[in-house]
């Protein structure tokens, strides 16, 4: 079985940052520490945003997290009211909804399309607004399309959301690195935006750290207060060992990241034109992270050759892991229900022997009105 489920680099962690943690251990580094993490550690994050991001904020408007996922769900917590609705851009990353709910909200998904790209318009944005929206939650590089909003479209985006001065927006930044021909920008480095947006972001996909479990918020004072609150009552600060590893990743020599960078896009490109050959999948060329959402509506409705009828991409996934061994992602889970997940974050050998499979799994099936 070929897994291309998984939401994780192939890589291993840096050897620099991996001694970083083992040195940690051996220094005596294995007790609490501050809930929001080390200063030390968010004095370099501070560093990173200011540098990399345009983003000014002091080492007190830092909150150090078990993970970039943990930091979503606090700033969510922190913000929404029950009753409050929240913006989530379709096809969304899967736990976002469920976030809201959470929080006592109510996650309002906008749908986009393969046609642009899975990217949410202005237009899109400002008619989804209603007196009661309190939140956007904003993905980019995206998981799971791979979309990644230029400056010039995110200056869209901005210039409805200062027309509704209401708005908080929570900017999922953890695939910044994972960009292929375009630049990442950071929501909050637009003018008027600092205040109002929570950057989130972490080690997990630029550094292949996922198991480490280290992440950030940063954003306003009294947010990150509210945010650090919740996190002393949940699990206190991350890990001792990690956030000295996080210190090592951050003064790492960037070309670490570069050379995953260029293999991933080898993948990319390898994977959209095996995908775009297949009969009546349309897969965008993605500009960030590693995965491909392939549109595969065409097959919806299908048979299979025992007259097992594919209803929808949970049915198609299965048909596909069982009778041709690849594991993906159905697309419904992402609020996507035309789409597949397809992470290339695996060798090019596999990518070429699961392109085969997924080749005959299409060429096995046969519209009900052929």
């Amino acid at each position: 079985m070929i897994g291309l489920s998984a939401g994780e680099p192939d890589f291993d962690t840096p050897a620099v940052i991996a001694e970083a943690g083992i040195q940690a251990i051996r220094d005596g580094h294995t007790h609490y520490t501050a809930n929001p993490g080390y200063p030390e550690l968010r004095e370099e994050i501070a560093r990173k945003l200011s540098r990399d991001n345009g983003i000014e904020v002091d080492p007190n408007q830092i909150l150090c997290s078990n993970g970039a996922k943990q930091s979503v769900a606090q700033a969510v917590l922190a913000l929404v009211r029950d009753g409050d609705e929240v913006l989530i851009p379709a096809p969304y990353w899967v736990s976002y909804p469920e976030m809201v709910r959470l929080a006592g909200g109510t996650p309002t998904a906008i749908p986009t399309t393969h046609e642009t790209g899975y990217l949410l318009s202005p237009g899109q944005l400002e008619a989804s607004i209603t007196d009661r929206t309190r939140l956007l939650i904003l993905c980019s590089p995206s998981n799971p399309t791979g979309g990644v909003y230029t400056p010039e479209m995110l200056e869209g985006l901005v210039e409805v959301l200062r027309r509704h001065p209401q708005i908080y927006v929570i900017s999922d930044e953890i695939y910044e690195y994972i960009v292929y021909d375009t630049a990442h920008r950071s929501l909050a480095s637009f003018e008027g935006m600092a205040h109002r947006t929570v950057t989130v972001n972490g080690f997990s996909k630029a550094y292949a750290m996922t198991g480490w479990r280290l992440g950030y918020l940063a954003a306003d004072t009294e947010i990150v207060k509210a945010a650090a609150k919740i996190q002393s009552q949940l699990t206190s600060a991350p890990s001792s060992i990690t956030q000295m590893a996080g210190i090592a990743a951050l003064r790492l020599d960037p070309g670490v990241v570069r050379d995953m960078v260029v293999a991933f896009r080898r993948r990319r490109d390898m994977m959209v034109e095996r995908l775009n050959a297949i009969e009546g999948i349309v897969c965008p060329v993605p500009e960030g992270a590693f995965y491909l959402f392939p549109d595969v509506g065409y097959w919806l409705g299908a048979e299979t050759s025992d007259g097992t009828v594919i209803r929808d991409t949970q049915d198609l996934c299965m048909y596909i892991l069982h009778e041709h061994n690849v594991a993906l992602v159905p697309g419904q889970a992402f609020g996507g229900p035309s789409g597949l997940r397809v992470s290339y974050a695996a060798s090019e050998s596999d990518l070429m022997t699961a392109a085969d499979r997924l080749d005959a799994a299409f060429a096995g099936l046969t519209l009900k009105s052929a």
